[in-house]
């Protein structure tokens, strides 16, 4: 599909590059909430996933899952929230946010109420370089 001009997603720019093949990126979100926070962003302007023939699905789930078990791996998170929404930014992404209990909405989503106020916790960020290599590694041998 052709980009969408008024589309930020269309265009990357400043953004944390991590992976990406002819499909989709992966990059890094800098939130100070959540270290490790990544975003999968499909490369052409696509708004669902139905939208994308059933080969194309997969892969962008396999790159998903690949993030996910990085991030695992590299953080040890309580939890990871896996999210496709889409009602801002209509454009194929997802959202892979490690969750710790003590963060700032847990158990809550990040986008909700916060729980609790902002306070010094333990560095989680993993080393970008660490990261990507691990999410490449795992895009080598998806299983």
């Amino acid at each position: 599909m052709p980009e969408t001009h008024d589309c930020p997603l269309c265009k990357a720019s400043d953004e944390r590059l991590l992976w990406s093949d002819r499909h989709c990126r992966v990059i890094a979100v800098d939130d100070p909430d959540y270290a490790g926070y990544c975003r999968v962003i499909w490369h052409d302007h696509v708004r669902e996933m139905s939208d994308l023939p059933a080969s194309e699905r997969r892969h962008v789930m396999d790159v998903v899952y690949a993030v996910e078990a990085s991030l695992r791996a590299l953080m040890q998170p309580d939890k990871i929230n896996l999210a496709s929404f889409g009602n801002m930014v209509p454009h194929l992404h997802w959202h892979v946010i490690p969750r710790f209990r003590d963060d700032r909405h847990f158990p809550e989503p990040v986008w909700g109420r916060a729980q609790r106020e902002p306070e010094a916790r333990p560095e989680r960020t993993p080393k970008h370089d660490t990261l990507a290599d691990r999410i490449r590694r795992a895009m080598q041998d998806p299983t």
